[in-house]
């Protein structure tokens, strides 16, 4: 059985925690960050909530991050969600030994716009040394370049019947990430796209894209671009998908992308 129960971390962040009743001190701590484009999303959307009772159910602790959003008049631009992630990181992190968790196994992982949250907070927390960095991260069909980078032909050609609902164009990817980050300037911040930069110290990275979605050739350069630093990166593409399939738990891609994720971390993890 799970436990859920709302957090408020710093007094400023939301945030849902799910707990195994049977959590040990070998659970793994997840922080997860939901997707939307830097506008959208809470904590009862399936790529919040289904993914997190899904890790919960598999005997992990979870913890979903309201994250603050972009508003329409331009509030809470870059760094604002990449801080409310850092800070909830840093809860789980000091909140290891009564939460059950192991505090030398702390997971970061997130979708789409989540993904890029969560990958620019690994980043950061590498290269500033911090005391507690996780040890695996977890990215679904994550935003990680400031554009969208030439897609390989396998990419482009499963893309090109895609609905065009559910098209993510060059010019679409762009208005995305300025309206991110409010200034043209910001976009080669590391931390903000991490897509193109040094990525050396990155913990071990799993990337699930969607089959059809034009974000994989993001998914694509970022899994290349942290082998060429040598870090240990498995890349794989979700079959029949397009852009978002964590939300749309009906089908069983989500199930498919989440069981194969936890496979990934106990093979990382276990002796």
């Amino acid at each position: 059985m799970t436990e859920v129960a709302d957090v408020l971390i710093d007094g400023t962040v939301p945030a849902r925690l799910y707990r195994p009743a049977d959590a040990t001190a070998g659970s793994l701590g997840i922080v997860w960050c939901h997707g939307g484009g830097f506008v959208h999303g809470d904590l009862d959307m399936p790529e919040a909530d289904a993914v997190a009772r899904r890790f919960a159910d598999a005997g992990h602790v979870a913890l979903s991050v309201d994250y603050r959003l972009v508003s329409g008049g331009g509030k809470h631009r870059f760094p604002a969600a990449h801080d409310d992630v850092r800070a909830a990181f840093a809860w789980m992190a000091a909140s290891a030994e009564d939460l059950g968790v192991d505090p030398g196994a702390l997971i970061l992982g997130g979708a789409s716009a989540g993904g890029n949250i969560a990958a620019g907070v690994a980043l950061r927390l590498v290269r500033e040394g911090a005391p507690t960095a996780p040890t695996h991260l977890f990215l679904a069909y994550p935003v990680t370049h400031a554009s969208l980078p030439t897609a390989s032909p396998e990419a482009a050609s499963a893309v090109a019947t895609a609905p065009e609902a559910s098209r993510f164009r060059p010019a679409k990817v762009a208005a995305m990430n300025l309206h991110y980050v409010g200034d043209a300037v910001l976009l080669s911040e590391p931390y903000a796209f991490p897509g193109g930069h040094d990525l050396a110290g990155m913990p071990r990275t799993l990337i699930v894209d969607g089959e059809a979605d034009d974000l994989r050739a993001m998914g694509e350069a970022f899994a290349s671009e942290l082998a060429a630093a040598g870090v240990d990166v498995t890349y794989a593409v979700e079959p029949g998908t397009t852009h978002g399939h964590l939300n749309r738990p009906e089908p069983p891609h989500a199930e498919r992308t989440l069981t194969a994720a936890l496979a990934w971390l106990d093979a990382g993890l276990r002796p």
